[in-house]
């Protein structure tokens, strides 16, 4: 803000303000953006050559426009950083409700002012945060919410009829007039409601308790919807629907490498305690189990599996690992596999489960992913390794046992007996030959954990590594419980 801003109508005429809508005014901040090459949705990984450049079109075009997207897509974020490509601040007539520009101001109440005051009418300056209002769609969200009602103690306190404009209470949108407001859970909203914001789309008038009243907004209205509300919960109505300039869809981070961005940005790693170091196979295997969810037809994809869930994850990953070196005094804090068993509950919370999946449970479904994923982790990186030295001792009965609560350094003695295994997290570069005993600890538990879910060796829930458990086949003539077709020999 600056001190020498106008303070008067007059004051603005003569400074050569000329009045602009909100959507040329992201336009035009949007083109300098563009030219500078600067970032334009700063933080957004994943939707610089997919999402990005459909909003920027839809700005160009002046249309308002809905994000389509399953949960956890960053839709929200992104529309509440549209607010950065308005002016840093705009003029508006002192005590107006609706920001009134002070040249071509709506309401009965500036037009009041000015006809009083006329040039010596003084300003207000709005900054950008206050013209972006945003409001979450439910069912119970009515017409005076978003549009306004008549306030009986306004008309009480200023001597008019209920007819009159200066009685009326003004709902979000009108609030919003010369800024962006954002609808979010669209399909939530009742129908008549939307017929109002259709209304606006198309006249922009408004009526309150039946009394019409011309009201020009100057509002960017932009949407989020998620597919599952269409059948779900509610739908958008056609003629709403078709008023909205641009529907861009969103979607899951299409490379491993980009979730793990993702993740690593949005996730609270950095404690302000002991020293934390994340192994980057830690980090992998985290994003892998959302990525497996997503392909898991025992998991509706319907509702999706949300980035929010590694996030999650990674973060109780972290929690079990610095509970552990609290407890044990440990300098620093290295997660392991058996910190993502401990991080269960943010897994199974994130999963809406098919007909199939409610039979196998979420706990079970989760600890499937963990084990496939450890899987994946170990192929992309020590694929073709030799392990026959690894598996042959737990062949010949050796067992081990790796706890949540061991410590590194006890950890690390007990993978020294298990011959071959150290050698090799060393010879693929998980555990470089100097590094903590946490780090060393973390990557040799992720290869008895991929020979695990290989079934080569066992793993119990408690985290006991033995020879595998080669089951006989049924016996002939077995007859097992299939729930789409009735039994399966």
């Amino acid at each position: 803000m600056t001190s020498n801003r106008p303070g008067t109508v007059g004051e603005l005429k003569a400074s050569g303000y000329k009045p602009r809508t909100v959507k040329s005014e992201l336009r035009q901040n949007l083109i300098i953006k563009l030219k500078a090459g600067e970032d334009i949705f700063p933080g957004i990984i994943g939707f610089g050559d997919t999402v990005v450049p459909m909003i920027v079109n839809a700005i160009l075009a002046h249309h308002d426009f809905i994000l389509l997207g399953l949960r956890g897509q960053a839709k929200s974020r992104i529309l509440r950083q549209l607010v950065d490509l308005l002016d840093p601040e705009i003029p508006i007539l002192e005590g107006s409700e609706i920001n009134d520009d002070p040249l071509n101001p709506i309401s009965k109440y500036a037009r009041l002012v000015l006809e009083e005051k006329g040039d010596d009418a003084p300003l207000a300056w709005v900054t950008r945060d206050n013209r972006f209002v945003e409001k979450l769609a439910t069912p119970d969200v009515t017409m005076g919410d978003i549009i306004g009602d008549v306030d009986p103690i306004k008309a009480a306190r200023g001597g008019h009829i209920l007819a009159d404009e200066l009685t009326i209470h003004y709902g979000l949108l009108p609030r919003a007039n010369r800024g962006i407001f954002a609808m979010n859970e669209l399909p939530d909203l009742a129908g008549k409601i939307q017929v109002g914001l259709f209304n606006i789309l198309q006249e922009g008038d408004i009526q309150v308790k039946g009394y019409p009243i011309r009201l020009p907004l100057d509002v960017f209205l932009v949407f989020t919807a998620n597919p599952e509300d269409y059948t779900a919960r509610g739908k958008i109505i056609t003629p709403l629907k078709d008023r909205i300039g641009a529907e861009i869809q969103t979607h899951y981070p299409t490379e491993l490498s980009i979730g793990i961005d993702i993740t690593r940005q949005e996730a609270w790693l950095d404690r302000n305690g002991i020293p934390t170091e994340i192994p980057d196979f830690i980090a992998e295997l985290v994003e892998r189990i959302a990525f497996l969810g997503r392909d898991d037809k025992r998991i509706d994809q319907r509702s999706g599996v949300s980035q929010r869930m590694p996030i999650t994850v990674l973060e109780s990953v972290v929690s079990s690992a610095e509970r552990r070196a609290l407890l044990l005094g440990e300098d620093h804090v290295v997660p392991r596999v058996a910190d993502i068993y401990s991080a269960l509950p943010a897994i199974t919370g994130k999963m809406e489960l098919e007909y199939e999946g409610e039979l196998h449970g979420a706990d079970r479904i989760a600890r499937d992913l963990i084990s496939s994923a450890a899987k994946g982790v170990f192929q992309a990186h020590a694929g073709g390794s030799d392990v026959e030295e690894i598996i042959e001792y737990f062949e010949l009965g050796g067992a081990l046992q790796v706890g949540s609560e061991s410590s590194a350094e006890a950890c690390v003695l007990g993978f020294e007996i298990v011959p071959g295994l150290l050698k090799l997290v060393k010879a693929v570069g998980l555990a470089p030959k100097k590094c903590s005993d946490g780090l060393r600890a973390g990557a040799c538990e992720l290869v008895l954990e991929a020979l695990a879910a290989d079934r080569k060796i066992t793993r119990s829930v408690s985290g006991s590594y033995a020879k595998a458990r080669h089951e006989p086949p049924p016996a002939k003539g077995y007859q097992g419980f299939d729930p789409f077709g009735g039994v399966s020999a």
